[in-house]
Formats: structure tokens, sequence, C-alpha cells
């Protein structure tokens, strides 16, 4: 056995210094899209920039330069308060973005990868809508209610303690998605509503470094409909192009008391008709509980976060995640993503239910991707109210 051990150790070793010769051990892979613990004593060919209402282009050495505007008719919050202070001691820290305004936060060359978004506003609500744009392209590969792109569902903020988004309190969003962008990037924020946003804050932390040819592009897009008009709900579908599917966000707005998860979710990929490769087993399955959702649970990658309760006073609302990060779905080419809005009925059977889900799903693939439906209006993205 000694033997056969020995044997195999030499032989792995002839075949690295083979396929890699001169290396004791293979490359590193690509500078500055791959993270964590064990890649950061590596040095490699990143450089670090961030861009932020102080530093609007991320450039080096460009942070803190604005100066005080005494005049300014409508400043962002907080914005006089360096009046006194001058050039660098925190003139604009945040943006304004007026009723029916965009504001472009994000607009730089590449080659690069974005590591990480962190936003902060007075308030959160679907009239809010982020959209970002990959080397050039005319229509955007994300397209979301800025809220709901961290898993903040109905406009209720709840603590999301995971690998891929975080949200703290009060009002703080973040995400840790990689996004690879070859030779441009472009992030907007526009304030769909009739008043004004006067605080937003932001900082997106990217590193400026090569991106390989087989690196795809980061894509999310929100729906939403009634599931007694479209029941599969269909989460994604009409993707073209080879990619894998990164995780789902689902907002369910309950109609009635009762057990609501025993939909299952379907991928449908590669020319499935009728019936999909992948099929799931029910909804608290593929959100990797059992049982039910006794409570609210946020993990690395799944969770329910908001305090709803099946039996609980409709409508009841529930905010549900599940990050693809260790089995993303791989498709050669084409992908729709499906789950039923099915619960158990007074009679011990399945019963098809009227609710209301608003989702956003997640992927990479390369690009060109294929034109998203229509945004839903501000009005039509509005959550569900409480019962009052």
């Amino acid at each position: 056995m000694f033997k056969s051990f020995l044997s195999t150790v030499v032989l792995a070793a002839l075949l690295i210094t083979c396929v890699f010769p001169g290396h004791a051990q293979p490359p590193v892979p690509a500078p500055g899209l791959f993270g964590g613990l064990n890649t950061l004593p590596l040095l490699d060919a990143s450089r670090t920039r961030s861009v932020c209402a102080e530093n609007p282009t991320g450039e080096k050495g460009k942070g803190g330069m604005a100066v005080p505007h005494p005049k300014e008719p409508k400043p962002a919050a907080s914005a006089r308060a360096a009046d006194d202070l001058g050039q660098g001691w925190k003139v604009r820290p945040f943006l304004r973005v007026n009723a029916g305004e965009t504001a472009t936060l994000m607009d730089v060359e590449g080659p690069g990868t974005i590591q990480h978004i962190w936003m902060a506003a007075e308030v959160w609500n679907r009239s809010q809508v982020l959209r970002f744009y990959w080397d050039g392209e005319e229509t955007p590969s994300i397209e979301v209610p800025a809220a709901d792109f961290f898993a903040v569902g109905h406009g209720r903020i709840a603590r999301v303690n995971s690998l891929a988004v975080v949200v703290n309190p009060q009002n703080a969003l973040n995400c840790y998605w990689p996004m690879p962008f070859r030779r441009h990037a472009r992030v907007t924020f526009t304030n769909e509503s009739d008043k004004d946003l006067t605080l937003l804050a932001y900082q997106i932390t990217y590193a400026e470094t090569p991106v390989p040819d087989n690196a795809a592009r980061f894509h999310a897009q929100w729906r939403r409909a009634r599931t007694d008009k479209v029941n599969p709900y269909v989460i994604l579908d009409g993707v073209k192009g080879k990619g894998r599917y990164a995780g789902t966000f689902l907002a369910w707005t309950q109609f009635e008391k009762g057990w609501f998860g025993e939909g299952e979710i379907k991928f449908h990929m590669d020319g499935d008709t009728e019936f999909p490769t992948i099929c799931g087993t029910g909804t608290e399955d593929y959100f990797c509980g059992s049982y039910g959702f006794a409570e609210p649970y946020t993990t690395a990658y799944v969770g329910t976060v908001l305090p709803a309760r099946e039996n609980g006073d409709p409508p009841n609302f529930w905010s549900l995640y599940r990050w693809h990060i260790q089995d993303p779905v791989c498709y050669d080419d084409n992908l729709r993503v499906t789950i039923q809005a099915l619960g158990w009925g007074k009679d011990g059977k399945y019963k098809k239910l009227a609710d209301d889900i608003a989702s956003v799903a997640y992927w990479y693939q390369a690009e060109p991707h294929a034109p998203f439906p229509a945004l839903p209006t501000a009005a039509d993205r509005a959550p569900v109210p409480a019962k009052k």
C-alpha cells in the first residue's frame, strides 16, 4: 500500500512539473477575482479602487476633493455641516436624488471586478431602481428595485447574515457578489417616486485587475405576479447564452391562513420543454428548511428573515433567499426557472394558491444577454399594504 501511495505522489509531482514547468505548484488564478482568507497573503497585479460621493470617479488620489458650496439650492443631507471646515472635511459624503432623477453611482473603465457594495438611505422602497451596464451595453444586465436586490422584501428591513448579502441595522445594505467587467462598468440609481431622497450614501469597492476570458457577467432581474393569474410563478425566463444560476430571492405575500410552501421549484434548461431537468420537492425544501418555517433564520446560503407565521392574519409577508454559491445551476444555452404556489387544503389535498410573489433572480452568463421584460411601473411594484 505504501509503494502504491508513493507512486501516486511521484506521478502527481511529475504531472505538475510537466503542465506547469518551472512552478512547484499551479499558478495563482485570476488576480482580484478570487477572495477569501486563503488568498489574502498572495500579492498580485490588483489595485483597489472605490467610488462614492466623496470620490465619484474612483481615481487615484481624487478622494475628498469637494469644496463647500453654501449657495447650493437643494443640498444633500448634512451638506452644510462642513462649511466652516473646508475641503477635505466630509464635504460631500452623501448624494441627493430628487424625484424623477437618475444618479450615476459608478462610471469607470476596465478591466476590473466589483467586490463589495454598501448602500444606506433615509428610507428604502421599490420606487428606487438600480441598473448595472457592463462593457458599453445599451440595456442593463441588472435592473432591480434597490432594496430587493439586497434581499429586502416588501420594503421591510430585516437582518440578513449571508455570504453574498448582508443587511445590518438600520438601513445598511451590502453585497459581495463578484462582478467582473472587461472594458467598462456603469451603475445608476433612479428615484421614481414623487418625493426627493435627500440622503443616499454608497461605496462600491472594486479591483483594477485582469479578467479571464471565461469570466461571465453578473445579472439580476426582478419580476412580480399574482399566482391566481400565473401559476407556476416564473422567476426567470428567456435567458440565452451559457451561464450559471447563482441565487433566488422571493418576497412572498400570503393571502390566506395555512401552509403555503408545498410548491416545487423547477429548472428547465437547454431545450427542456414540458418537464425540467431539475425539480425540487417543495418550497421549504428549496430554502433548506423542513416542516415549514417555524422561525426566522439567516445563514450563509439560505434564510427566511421576517417574523411571518403561516397561520397569522393575512396578508402574511415572507422574505426568502437561497444562494447557489456552492451549488450553481450550470447550463449551456438557455434557462427557465419557475416555482409553484401550492399549499394544503382543508381536505388534506394540495391546493393552488392566489398569492402575490415578487422575485429577484441572480445569474452569471456570457454576453450578450437577451432583452429583459419591461420593468413594471413604481405603482405596480408597490408592496401589498399590511392589514390595519
